[in-house]
C-alpha cells in the first residue's frame, strides 16, 4: 500500500496533518492536492446532497471567494459537479462554452483571479458530502496524472469528511471547529446560518427562500455574501418583506 498511488497521496495528506500539528482532516487532503496536482489554490466545502454546503478549507483569498461566488450567484462548476455527480473541468473559463454556461460566474471568477476550475464531487455511492475545488491563475488542462491524483485526493477526502464527525468527538485543536475546519471559517458559516434564520422571521418565509433572498442581495449590491450576513447579524442590515423589493434598509 504504501507503494501504491493512494498511499503515496495518504502520506502527502498525513504530512500535511503534521505540518499543521492536528489530526487528518478532509481539508488536509484539499491543501495537500495543490502542490500534487499542480494548481494555484483549493477549496472544500462540506453539504448534504445537493444543498449549498459550508466552506471547511480554503487554501488561499481567491479559493475562499470563487467558493462564496457559487453560493452567491448559483452557478458554476461545482454547484454542476454536484447535480451531476461527476468532476466537471474548465481549463479556461475565458472560453465562450465555459462563459455559454456559466454567463455570470465565469468573467466573476476571472476577475477574482481564476483562469480555470476544475470541481469534484465528494460522495461514495449515493452519499454525497460535499465539492472540492481548485483552480489555476493560469488556463490549461490537467494532464491525465494530475487527474488522477485529483481523483484519489477528493476519494480521501470524501473519507475523511463522512468520518469528521467521529474525529470532532476526538476532540479538535482549539483553533478548528467540526472535522478541523478552521476556526474563522467555521464562524462565517454561522453568521450566514445566523442571518438567513433572522429573515424567516423578519420575511416570513422558510429558510430556503430567505437564503435566496440573502444570496440575492448580496449579488444585487456587489457585495460578499458573509459581509451581508454579518451586518444583518449585527442589525446593520434589515430586508423588507416587499417580494418584489431587492433593497435592504437599515434596522
Amino acid at each position: 500500500m504504501a507503494g501504491s498511488r493512494p498511499g503515496r497521496i495518504w502520506g502527502l495528506v498525513a504530512g500535511q496533518a503534521a505540518s499543521r500539528g492536528g489530526r487528518v482532516s478532509a481539508g488536509d487532503a484539499c491543501a495537500a492536492a495543490v502542490v500534487a496536482v499542480e494548481v494555484t489554490g483549493a477549496w472544500l466545502s462540506a453539504a448534504r446532497g445537493t444543498e449549498a454546503g459550508h466552506l471547511m478549507r480554503a487554501t488561499d483569498e481567491v479559493s475562499e471567494q470563487l467558493a462564496e461566488l457559487e453560493v452567491t450567484l448559483g452557478e458554476g462548476p461545482c454547484r454542476d459537479a454536484s447535480t451531476s455527480g461527476g468532476p466537471v473541468l474548465a481549463s479556461d473559463l475565458a472560453e465562450m462554452q465555459a462563459v455559454r454556461r456559466w454567463p455570470v460566474f465565469a468573467p466573476a471568477a476571472r476577475q477574482a483571479g481564476a483562469a480555470a476550475i476544475f470541481s469534484f464531487p465528494l460522495q461514495v455511492g449515493a452519499i454525497r458530502a460535499g465539492i472540492m475545488g481548485l483552480y489555476r491563475e493560469r488556463p490549461g488542462s490537467l494532464s491525465a496524472f494530475q487527474l488522477g491524483d485529483a481523483l484519489i485526493f477528493a476519494d480521501t477526502a470524501t473519507l475523511l469528511l463522512l468520518d469528521a464527525q467521529g474525529q470532532a468527538a476526538g476532540g479538535p485543536g482549539p483553533q478548528t471547529g467540526p472535522g478541523g475546519q478552521p476556526a474563522d471559517l467555521a464562524l462565517h458559516r454561522a453568521e450566514i446560518d445566523q442571518a438567513t434564520g433572522m429573515l424567516t422571521e423578519q420575511l416570513g418565509v422558510g429558510i430556503a427562500e430567505a437564503f435566496v433572498r440573502l444570496r440575492a442581495y448580496a449579488y444585487a449590491n456587489d457585495l460578499r455574501l458573509t459581509d451581508v450576513a454579518r451586518d444583518m447579524v449585527a442589525r446593520r442590515l434589515r430586508l423588507h418583506p416587499d417580494p418584489d423589493s431587492s433593497e435592504g434598509g437599515t434596522g
